[in-house]
C-alpha cells in the first residue's frame, strides 16, 4: 500500500468518523495526507503556509463548531510550532486533532534533518498521543478506519480537547500520478 492510498483510507474514516473541517499546512512529508483531505469532499480545507497560524486557525475552527478540527503539518520544527495552539486546546477544552507527518523510524538517531522526536512533543498537553506505524499492505483498511474514530472520540471526551497522531511515511512521499 502506497503513502497516498493509506492517507486516502486514513482520512476517509475520518471523513466517515465526523470530522467536517482541516487545516493544512503542507510540506514534502505530508504531502499524502494534505491531498488525501483535499480529495475529501465531504471536509473543509483551509491551507495555510505557517504552522503557528495554522494551529490557531484550526483551534478556532473547532471553538466555533464545538467539533474536532484537524491540523496537519509536515515533520520536525514544523511540528513544533503548533504547540501554543495544543496549549491552548488543552486548556480551554477544544477538540483539536493534531496529525504531525513524520520520517520513517529508520531515519531517527543518525543525524537526517528535521527528525526531532514528535511522539510525545506535546507531553501532558494532550488527552491522547498515538505513534502509529508506517503504511504497510498488511494492514487493514478497517485498521484504519478504527484508527481515525478513535481519535475523534477522545478529542471529543469525556473532557474535550487536543489529540496527537504522530504519521511518519517512507520515501517515495507519492507515486508518479498522484
Amino acid at each position: 500500500m502506497n503513502n497516498l492510498v493509506w492517507a486516502d483510507e486514513f482520512v476517509a474514516g475520518l471523513a466517515a468518523a465526523g470530522l467536517k473541517r482541516a487545516v493544512l499546512a503542507p510540506g514534502a512529508r505530508s504531502s499524502p495526507l494534505a491531498l488525501a483531505f483535499l480529495r475529501r469532499r465531504e471536509i473543509d480545507c483551509e491551507v495555510v503556509t505557517d504552522e503557528r497560524v495554522a494551529g490557531y486557525f484550526a483551534l478556532g475552527l473547532a471553538r466555533a463548531a464545538a467539533a474536532p478540527a484537524a491540523v496537519v503539518v509536515t515533520s520536525g520544527t514544523a511540528a513544533a510550532n503548533l504547540m501554543p495552539a495544543v496549549m491552548e486546546a488543552n486548556l480551554a477544552g477544544v477538540p483539536l486533532l493534531v496529525l504531525t507527518a513524520d520520517r520513517p523510524p529508520e531515519a531517527h538517531g543518525w543525524g537526517a534533518n528535521q527528525t526531532a522526536d514528535q511522539a510525545r512533543l506535546y507531553g501532558n498537553h494532550v488527552r491522547a498521543c498515538h505513534a502509529v506505524a508506517v503504511p504497510d499492505p498488511a494492514v487493514p483498511v478497517a485498521y484504519l478506519h478504527a484508527l481515525a474514530a478513535r481519535l475523534l472520540e477522545e478529542c471529543g471526551g469525556p473532557l474535550p480537547g487536543p489529540v496527537h497522531a504522530n504519521l511518519p511515511f517512507r520515501e517515495p512521499l507519492l507515486p508518479p500520478t498522484a
